[in-house]
Formats: structure tokens, sequence, C-alpha cells
């Protein structure tokens, strides 16, 4: 199977988690209903992006309305999803995690976003995931019955490393469900979603929540998919939106041969190592 029916559910995140689950279970139901094979939400789908909500949405994985939910749902309609991020709490520490669930509603992976949020650009935005968020330390490819896909969060994909690693492991997708914010959004989101995309020959997507003015966090939306050569085939604006696009993985196998970036490689030089 090389064709797959991707749906980025670029939902309006609120201040309300049965509300935010109601709307994912809304856009799950309409990306079924235009047989996508494998759904992604976006980081933080159930929880407004704050460091005070993150502490209040905190889910534990062993008994989590928002993760039941979404296992239920895989099943129900035999389909994959990933559930974009949810603050997940494990004993006394909370990480911004991502779960990938199977068509029988299994978790198969889960990633917990490796590098934190913590930046400072002057007079713009300011914001430290730190500040109550652990950072997770493993890489996340998974295999599915499309073949193998790799999982970031947000941040993580401005590390060229972290991609390569995964792509080295096999990755053929490489899923980012992310929220950049309105002055990271419009300089870099793109170019780094096309980027890791052509630096690796694969296809990159990115999730985002629709921009909620009334919340303290803005986020830029536009999620995308960038192919192997480093198009843009698919991108929303800021607003609500469900983006249901075909992708076919034997451009992966074309491209890498025209242009063999990666055979070309000096491993005698230089090589990036999963430790």
């Amino acid at each position: 199977m090389t064709k797959i029916k991707l749906a980025l559910c670029q939902m309006n995140v609120v201040d309300d988690k049965d509300e935010n689950l109601k709307k994912a279970s809304s856009m799950i139901s309409k990306s079924v209903n235009g047989n996508a094979d494998l759904i992604v939400l976006p980081e933080m789908f159930n929880c407004p992006y704050s460091n005070d909500k993150f502490i209040e949405y905190q889910e534990d994985e062993t008994d989590s309305k928002t993760l039941n939910l979404i296992s239920q749902l895989a099943d129900k309609n035999n389909v994959y999803i990933l559930a974009g991020s949810i603050p997940e709490k494990e004993n006394e520490k909370l990480f911004n995690t991502s779960y990938l669930f199977n068509r029988n509603g299994e978790i198969i992976a889960k990633h917990r976003k490796m590098h934190l949020f913590d930046i400072d650009v002057k007079d713009k935005i300011t914001f430290k995931e730190s500040d109550v968020l652990t950072a997770g330390d493993d890489f996340t490819i998974a295999q599915t019955e499309f073949g193998k896909i790799g999982i970031g969060i947000c941040y993580d994909i401005r590390f060229p490393e972290l991609a390569r690693v995964m792509v080295e492991n096999g990755a053929l997708i490489l899923f980012y469900p992310g929220a950049f914010n309105m002055t990271t959004g419009p300089a870099h989101w793109e170019l780094l979603f096309r980027s890791r995309a052509l630096d690796n020959q694969v296809f990159c997507v990115g999730v985002a929540p629709a921009l909620n003015k009334n919340a303290s966090y803005h986020s830029y939306g536009h999620s995308i998919i960038a192919n192997p050569w480093g198009e843009i085939i698919a991108e929303a604006d800021l607003k609500e939106e469900l983006t249901i696009s075909e992708i076919d993985l034997s451009e992966i196998k074309k491209i890498r041969e025209e242009l063999p970036l990666l055979k070309n490689k000096r491993k005698d030089l230089y090589e990036v190592i999963k430790k």
C-alpha cells in the first residue's frame, strides 16, 4: 500500500476539555467519511496551550478520558489516529505526549516532546515549557501497515538530527503535531517542514490548532504536508479546517534515485548516531 489518505484536523481548541473532545470526535468522523487512512490531531488538542492549563488538564495514561475516547474512535472506525498531544502525567512529572493508535484502537507508539519550547523573542513572545514540563528522551519510530513513521512534537522539528535519526531508522513520513505562534509561524513553519522533507526525502506533516484570538496563545494554524521534493502539497489557513490529502510513498524511491542525497552522504567523515 503506497497511497495513503491523511486527514489533518486543524481544530479550534478552547478552554473546555469536553468541548475539545467533542470537536475532535466530529473532525474524526468527517475524516472517516472522507475515507482517511490516518487521522492527525494537533498538539495539545484537548487543552489550551498554556503552562497553567497543562497542569489543570493533565491526565494519567492509565486512566485518561482523552485517550480512551480516541482508542474507541480508532477501533470503531478501523482507522489510524495520531492523537496530537496531551499533557500526560506520570508520577510527579508532566510531559507533552503524542499517542499513535492503530485500527484496533491500540497504542502502538508514544512520543514525549524531546525539545522543550523555551524561547524569548524580544518584544514579541516569551514561553518556557520547562517551567512545568519534563523533556522526553526517546526517539519514536512506529511500524504501521504503510511502513515506518517518525513522530516529533512542534519544537522538535527545529532539530534536524532528530529527523535524520528517524529516517536512518526507516521512517517514510515524519509527523510533527505543533502549535507555532504568530511570530515564529510566518517566519519558520513552512520553511521547516519543507526543509525536513527535502533534507531527508520523505513526507513531512504538521498539524496545528486553529487560531483562537480569545486564547492567551495564538496558534499560527497552517497545517501542512510537504513532499520528498520539498514541495507543499496541502496547507490550511488560520481558521478551523479539515484537510484530507492523498500521498504516494512511491515518490520517495523515485526522488531518492533521481537525487541520491542519502546515498551520497560522506559516512567516512560524519554521521548522526542514536545513543
